[in-house]
């Protein structure tokens, strides 16, 4: 039995550059997910959604009245 726990690389070093990339979306968002797409246990894909919100104005009374 081999007495390795696995086989990935760590996640400093050359390959982790998706990393630096998923911290600069992260923090350039304020509302919003970033999701990270893996395929055989490498990420081929970042995807950064940004929301922007809004604050409803309330319109008086509970109903509209023709």
């Amino acid at each position: 039995m081999d007495s390795k726990t696995s086989e990935r690389p760590a996640l400093d070093g050359p390959k982790a550059d998706w990393l630096e990339i998923v911290r600069n979306n992260v923090s350039n968002l304020r509302f919003g997910s970033v999701q990270i797409t893996v395929h055989d246990g490498r990420v081929t894909q970042i995807e950064s959604i940004e929301k922007t919100r809004f604050v409803a104005a309330r319109e008086e009374g509970n109903g509209k009245k023709s």
